[in-house]
């Protein structure tokens, strides 16, 4: 008898919904049957049976949410124990389409209190922040898998004034925010409908309320003038025709960014416990407006491709981010993101910073404006940008520096071909 895990699906995943069973029990099933779905927060993928059996127990029931992984979900009876497989990075596509990852089928480890002078099973994060805190980790109860001690276990004994006291302002902070019912507040029920969260939708926002809430960042607004970069985006789309190519403001803003960035180092940085990491390729994510959410495909090393080249590429990932076939590393370890709404008609705003990276652009609708040139009233064609900053990463003069760097090229593209 063997238990069938819920799988990792990929790097970043603690849980997900358990949407649809394919089997039932006394169902056979050979290895390489898909026996389930599985949501993620970007997708629905299928698990195949790695063992041949038969279904002995549904352990947990179609629909439900919040299911850890590693977490014991049905029971095969008839095939050989064998360790569980690590769930290898698959293209995350829709339900219609979904590729497959192996389920695992071996027992899963109950957590118990760690034996004296046994390794408590800890993240390294946990790890390295229980040591500065002088926290012993053995006293610390986890939440993460098996009853592994994360992150937010020691962020919680802090708070709690566990192994070291905490200050009032501290403990407030991390209690839960207690929110009101709509109709506490004063909206009556059945005024509303109301759509339940999808498990996208509940990453999207426990993140960004992680970063808005524990980063300390500042924004940099600046205008650029764009005539001279409309004029060369002409030309090179004209160049281009006969490839079927056409680049985007967009395409060149992100090239800028890049370039900008291997001009100023110190803004393609993220923070760590250990120090500053300074990347050593502008990999640059971009928001892209999906069902249900948002997703951040990256062009990997945009510093060393040409406009063509970025523009095929955030073609192709921009529509296989809204068909939701992105795979996950074609959406995981970006070193800096780009927001652009201009093509809403918003003139200005400030984007949250995606974590870890140390800096996000917003960029707004480019629209003619008067300015004074050589002492004169014109009209130039404007674009505002604001740069938020992570303060830990990028003081202000960093940011600020960078944020010209990236203007001088966008309002002189010539430069980028130096």
């Amino acid at each position: 008898m063997t238990d069938i895990l819920m799988p990792a699906l990929s790097p970043t995943m603690e849980e997900g919904i358990l949407a649809k069973w394919h089997v039932k029990v006394g169902d056979t099933v050979a290895a390489g049957d898909v026996i389930a779905e599985i949501e993620t927060d970007k997708a629905t993928m299928e698990v195949e049976a790695v063992d041949e059996g038969t279904i002995e127990a549904i352990l947990v029931e179609a629909g439900t949410e919040g299911v850890k992984v590693n977490t014991p979900i049905a029971r095969l009876s008839g095939g050989d124990a064998k360790p569980a497989p690590k769930a290898a990075p698959a293209a995350e596509t829709p339900k219609t389409e979904a590729p497959k990852v192996a389920a695992a089928s071996t027992p899963a480890p109950v957590a118990s209190a760690p034996a004296a002078g046994a390794r408590v099973a800890a993240s390294p994060l946990a790890r390295r922040l229980a040591e500065m805190n002088k926290l012993d980790l053995k006293a610390i109860p986890g939440s993460g898998p098996h009853g592994r001690v994360i992150k937010r276990d020691i962020e919680a004994t802090l708070a709690g004034g566990t192994g070291k006291a905490a200050s009032a302002a501290s403990t407030a902070a991390a209690e839960p925010r207690k929110v009101q019912s709509l109709e506490q507040m004063g909206i009556p029920a059945g005024s509303y409908d109301l759509v339940p969260l999808n498990n996208m939708r509940k990453v999207i926002a426990r993140r960004l309320t992680e970063s808005f809430r524990d980063i300390p960042h500042f924004p940099l607004t600046i205008d650029i003038e764009l005539d001279n970069l409309l004029a060369a985006r002409t030309k090179i789309n004209t160049a281009l025709e006969s490839q079927g190519v056409k680049v985007s403001v967009n395409d060149i803003v992100i090239k800028a960014v890049a370039l900008a960035l291997k001009a100023v180092p110190e803004a393609n940085a993220s923070f760590t416990p250990e120090g500053i990491a300074l990347h050593h390729n502008a990999d640059v994510a971009m928001a892209v407006a999906i069902d249900g959410g948002l997703i951040t495909p990256i062009i990997r090393k945009a510093e060393t491709k040409s406009l063509s080249q970025i523009a095929k590429e955030t073609k192709d990932l921009a529509a296989r981010a809204r068909d939701m076939k992105l795979k996950p590393e074609e959406f995981q370890g970006g070193t800096f993101s780009v927001s652009n709404l201009g093509m809403f008609g918003i003139k200005q705003f400030a984007s949250i910073i995606n974590e870890p990276q140390g800096c996000i652009l917003s960029v707004g609708a480019g629209e003619q404006r008067p300015v004074v040139k050589n002492g004169a009233l014109a009209v130039a064609t404007v674009m505002t940008v604001t740069l938020t900053c992570d303060h830990r990463v990028v003081d202000g003069s960093i940011g600020a520096k960078y944020i010209n760097a990236l203007k001088n090229l966008l309002e002189d593209p010539i430069k980028m071909l130096a």
